[in-house]
């Protein structure tokens, strides 16, 4: 036999060979996985296709028992009443306006300040950080009626202006660009500026591409989903006023307003 094919046969320094039964209880281990991640998925996804298997129910069908997964009369009345009948869509305009608008002061005014604080070299810098952070331990409940006789006394009160100037900045996004911009390397930025790049081009063409994901995401989330303050500086019950709330807003009031249309029951 040749040393060629003799080497070839012989196994590569550094590998590991498998068991015999190695192979088998790792199949094994992996089907395990599979069946719990499995059993996960439908826990976590169970509730949100029932509540949309559910919306296509008659108020009869929804309360039948047994339940039925699948509706047998499928019906768009749920989602007429809503649409027509409760003008939702101009609610979904207005937290996409308020969103909209939030999401774009923060991104400006949070990472501004977040890239002055990681990035530029000044007196206090660390001192006007710790007061950012300190303002995270006031509670939003605290500054709720300031806020609100502020919006009062500028007759900003049921506008959007209202729902918008008070969450244009935030300590949170501060805090949060500034850790991100850390993490920048500097290199980077004094590339820029040796070929004749200033420092607001260097934020917005560099800088602020690359950072505004994490802020844009968890602002609009918690734009959209915001409850306190809309119920707060939208409380006139006027039609002419209501149309300054969001779906939230308008889904809490549904029930004390609107009848419930569950069918009897004979116990």
């Amino acid at each position: 036999m040749s040393v060629s094919a003799r080497t070839a046969t012989l196994p590569r320094a550094g590998t590991r060979q498998a068991a015999p039964g190695q192979r088998r209880t790792w199949k094994l281990g992996a089907w395990w996985v599979f069946v719990l991640f499995s059993l996960g998925l439908v826990i976590v996804a169970g509730p949100f296709v029932w509540m949309v298997a559910s919306s296509f129910k008659d108020a009869q069908e929804l309360h039948a028992f047994p339940p039925t997964i699948v509706p047998v009369r499928p019906t768009f009345d749920n989602y007429t009443t809503l649409w027509a009948k409760l003008n939702f869509p101009l609610f979904f305009f207005n937290s996409l306006v308020m969103a909209v608008f939030v999401v774009g002061a923060n991104l400006l005014f949070c990472s501004m300040l977040g890239y002055a604080l990681a990035k530029l070299h000044f007196v206090g810098r660390n001192k006007i950080f710790l007061l950012v952070m300190a303002t995270l331990m006031v509670p939003s409940t605290v500054t709720l009626v300031p806020l609100f006789v502020l919006m009062s006394a500028l007759g900003l009160v049921n506008t959007y202006p209202a729902l918008i100037l008070p969450f244009a900045a935030g300590p949170f996004g501060v805090f949060l660009m500034r850790q991100f911009m850390l993490g920048l390397p500097e290199e980077l930025l004094e590339a820029a500026r040796i070929d004749g790049a200033s420092e607001f081009r260097v934020f917005f063409r560099i800088v602020l591409p690359i950072s505004y994901a994490p802020l844009g995401i968890l602002t609009f989330l918690a734009s959209w989903n915001n409850f306190l303050w809309p119920l707060v500086v939208s409380s006139s019950e006027r039609t002419t006023r209501c149309r300054w709330r969001s779906p939230p807003l308008r889904l809490a009031r549904m029930r004390p307003t609107t009848a419930c249309s569950w069918p009897a029951r004979r116990y």
